[in-house]
């Protein structure tokens, strides 16, 4: 039986473009693997477009290589890629309430943080020159403080 390549996978090479991001990474198939969590053979194989890997394994090899897992996903064919403000935008709630990895506890925190910092987004244009600090209390500027001081 002979082993032909599946090609470029969703219209991108992805066994190629790993390649690349491990040799820039200054990373051999071996260490790789063990970064990755995955077979040596079997990264191998991904590289040489004989598999197609699972979008939970992309997510191990986005993590040895410190690449976003999202490119990865791209070039599986998996996600399709975002062209400017066509793009749909990215429900991080749900993405966070999808994620298997993570405990009802870590999805809780990781969403009552998103929150805040949306919330801070949203507020930021009509917030006046007063802050709130830590303790609860209103300064007019940091100035204002520190130079009492």
């Amino acid at each position: 039986m002979s082993r032909i390549p599946l090609g470029p996978l969703g219209g991108n090479n992805l066994g190629d473009y790993l390649r690349e991001q491990r040799q820039s990474a200054k990373l051999s198939l071996r260490q790789l693997s063990e970064l990755a969590g995955i077979s040596n053979p079997y990264l191998s194989q991904i590289e040489r477009g004989l598999k197609k890997p699972s979008a939970e394994i992309l997510q191990q090899l986005a993590k040895g290589l410190e690449v976003s897992a999202e490119s990865l996903y791209v070039r599986a064919g998996i996600l399709d890629e975002r062209h400017g403000h066509e793009a749909q935008p990215l429900d991080t709630r749900a993405v966070i309430g999808a994620d298997p990895q993570l405990t009802a506890r870590q999805k809780a925190a990781l969403l009552d943080i998103y929150d805040s910092f949306v919330g801070a987004a949203e507020q930021a244009p009509r917030r006046s020159r007063a802050r709130t600090t830590t303790s609860g209390t209103t300064r007019k500027s940091t100035r204002a403080t520190t130079q009492g001081d």
